[in-house]
């Protein structure tokens, strides 16, 4: 019975039917699944693009794969595609000791290598941001004016705005749910600017960047902010919210896509998880699909973000001198 079944499993991978070994190993009680069947189900959770699945499955057998490259090259794959490179490039470095000189290893490993040397680099920047601002004591949640923010005249009203992103405003229940959805806590300071208004087109959409991005030299620019919610499409469970970025537009599962850019998905700005954990105050990021994937840091919290927006036309103005 299971050579045939695991027969049938190579077969579907072959065929690419990943939903149908998805499904029919997890018809098997989990007592009864070996490692090889673990295996098999995390391979098939990478090739849907369901990498946070995988993981789970691979640690769950944690002391039976430590000396089998396939286990840490699966673990690294899945570490890669969620943006996780310290992690990917130790499962690949592992991988590439048990069973060297395997192409694939080493083609991951010449990708992995740099990314993970600019994480490091981006979690000791954020660490010094997070540092300063815990020092300056200005922080309060967007109760108040500061900076670039303003309250009142945060939000700008259009037709566009109410139709895609702005939606009703939201309860405990709502907010708990889409939590559990994204598998991420979202982060006070953006449920309480939703609550002034639930999604919409801020009035400045740009953000100052210390590096060049595929947009402009010195910044980035924001369509709109996503609300809580999953009627309108432009919501962080709606038809074109954060899993869907993830899942049909490839970018990493860091967590959550908070904002939409005027490339019509090619960039995305999202919160990013991996230095604070699910339950943590994410930072902010902006990812460049049209750069693979390429992610550059934006602020250490929600807030810093909303508050270092800026008018876009300002950002033009400064460009047009810079070419004069």
């Amino acid at each position: 019975m299971e050579k045939e079944l695991l027969r049938q499993l190579d077969l579907w991978h072959e065929q690419d039917q990943f939903g149908l070994i998805i499904e029919r190993i997890q018809r098997i009680p989990e007592s009864e699944r070996d490692d090889e069947l673990i295996g098999q189900l995390a391979r098939a959770f990478n090739n849907e693009g369901r990498y946070r699945e995988a993981v789970q499955q691979l640690l769950y057998v944690n002391g039976q794969g430590a000396s089998d490259p396939l286990w840490h090259y699966r673990l690294g794959y899945a570490y890669y595609h969620m943006a996780r490179y310290e992690q990917a490039l130790q499962a690949f470095e592992m991988a590439d000791e048990l069973s060297p000189h395997d192409e694939s290893t080493i083609e991951f490993l010449g990708w992995v290598r740099p990314k993970a040397e600019k994480m490091q680099r981006d979690r000791q920047h954020h660490e010094e941001k997070r540092f300063a601002l815990e020092q300056s004591g200005t922080m309060n949640h967007l109760r108040a004016a500061s900076g670039t923010y303003a309250p009142a005249t945060f939000w700008e009203q259009s037709e566009y705005a109410l139709e895609s992103y702005v939606s009703p405003p939201f309860d405990e229940d709502l907010i708990v749910s889409i939590e559990q959805e994204l598998g991420y806590k979202l982060p006070a300071s953006y449920i309480q600017l939703m609550n002034t208004q639930n999604g919409g087109i801020p009035a400045c959409t740009a953000f100052p960047t210390e590096a060049a991005t595929s947009w402009a030299e010195d910044h980035i620019a924001i369509s709109g902010i996503l609300g809580i919610g999953r009627d309108k499409s432009n919501t962080l469970a709606g038809e074109f919210g954060s899993r869907f970025m993830i899942e049909e537009w490839g970018y990493p599962d860091l967590g959550i896509v908070i904002c939409d850019c005027p490339s019509a998905g090619h960039d995305v700005v999202m919160l990013d998880y991996r230095f604070c954990g699910p339950e943590g105050e994410p930072a902010v990021v902006h990812v460049d699909q049209e750069d693979d994937y390429e992610i550059t840091y934006l602020a250490p919290h929600f807030e810093a973000f909303i508050r270092g927006l800026v008018d876009a036309d300002t950002m033009d103005l400064s460009d047009e001198e810079v070419e004069d």
